[in-house]
């Protein structure tokens, strides 16, 4: 099976171009190169470099991912083993990688990855005058995170170990993590916490990256031009004078893009995976948007009374499926009622969470201490510590 090494050539300088990927090019049959100066070319063939000219493919078409040019790229690399330069790192400075990637294995062609100098790092700036210089600051740009991530994954054990399917309990961690501290009113620890939710973002990305199928350029592409898309009031002529006209317009247009025009329900965009609350909201706001709700609050209230209704006369017949059934459907009306009155009900559940939390904590403090400071007490005991414990919450 044919080879294609892409070779990082660093930011078109030979002083920074790395002793590894001018190996790599040494050793290869056939050198094609994107991008670069006649200097840097001129400097490759000095040092015996097969450097094939004119380039087969267009150049500037394949590092964006054209596909007429990724396709003579790969036939150029089916012809035997080859390299292919780039300019600064592949992972990081070549956007149309992915596609190349996708491309070769059909081909019978395998990939090879030499890394470079990024075209981001400071150095490399400084040393190329065509490159902006950053000014200097103790701040870390956007290009240094991913460099990083990038390079984790080619040096640390646990990182190269890691796959979406075994990043997925970090992730929900983490998101929670950035709820509590939005809940705790700390800047600080939101800071650190939204960090850390960022670098999931970036860690599932560069996993996609390496596989071909997306990078973390993409993912930002994506989500600006779903964001323009989705507010043409704001990046367009469409006129929306509230919340309410915007949701409408939103799940609208959702229902209009390529992506989710398989879907069969208006549902069907809400994770199952979502807590059961957060959940029976997010359904509730998705039918309003056709119309399907409750004209008056007072109707919910109604239909609250008559699904605890149900549920007496579900205990009374001993009945455990049915009881489960009307529990479910009364916590589902009560989601209804804190929707309609503004209430996010996930959030009033962790607050309820919360504050038992505390109370209770504080009985246990009442009786002397310690995790079994309430076993044995009995009922009215435990009834006059709660009471205590309200009394100095509320003094």
């Amino acid at each position: 099976m044919p080879r294609l090494a892409i070779v990082g050539l660093g930011p078109s300088d030979a002083a920074l171009l790395t002793l590894g990927a001018l190996t790599r090019l040494q050793e290869a049959p056939r050198v094609a190169i994107c991008g670069v100066p006649p200097a840097l070319s001129g400097f490759l063939r000095s040092r015996g470099v097969n450097v094939v000219s004119p380039t087969p493919f267009d150049a500037a078409g394949l590092l964006r991912g054209i596909p007429q040019a990724v396709s003579a790229a790969v036939a150029f690399a089916a012809q035997g083993d080859a390299a292919l330069g780039i300019p600064g790192h592949p992972l990081l400075d070549f956007p149309g990688l992915p596609h190349l990637l996708q491309a070769a294995p059909p081909a019978g062609v395998d990939i090879e990855m030499v890394p470079g100098v990024p075209r981001s790092a400071l150095s490399a700036a400084a040393a190329a005058p065509l490159l902006p210089l950053p000014a200097v600051a103790i701040h870390h740009t956007w290009e240094e995170l991913v460099e990083i991530m990038a390079r984790l994954r080619a040096c640390c054990p646990w990182d190269r170990e890691q796959t979406h399917a075994s990043l997925l309990p970090y992730l929900v961690e983490e998101a929670h993590e950035v709820v509590e501290a939005v809940e705790d009113g700390d800047p600080r620890k939101l800071c650190e916490e939204l960090g850390d939710l960022l670098l999931q973002i970036v860690f599932h990305s560069q996993i996609a990256a390496e596989r071909g199928a997306f990078t973390v350029a993409d993912v930002i592409d994506a989500l600006t031009q779903k964001m323009i898309y989705r507010h043409p009031h704001v990046f367009g002529e469409a006129n929306i004078t509230s919340a309410q006209e915007q949701m409408q317009s939103w799940e609208l247009l959702k229902t209009q893009e390529t992506s989710i025009k398989h879907r069969e329900s208006l549902l069907d965009g809400i994770p199952k995976s979502l807590p059961a609350l957060l959940g029976a909201q997010r359904m509730q706001e998705k039918a309003a948007t056709v119309g399907f709700d409750w004209p008056r609050t007072d109707g919910v209230l109604d239909k609250l009374d008559e699904e605890m209704a149900e549920l007496r006369n579900a205990l009374s017949d001993g009945d455990a499926r049915q009881m489960r059934e009307e529990i479910g459907d009364m916590l589902f009306t009560v989601v209804n009622v804190a929707r309609r009155l503004g209430v996010d009900s996930e959030a009033a559940m962790r607050g309820a969470n919360a504050k038992f939390r505390g109370r209770f904590a504080a009985m246990e403090r009442l009786a002397g201490g310690g995790a079994k400071a309430l076993a044995g007490k009995p009922a009215d005991h435990l009834d006059a510590l709660w009471q205590s414990a309200k009394h100095h919450e509320t003094g």
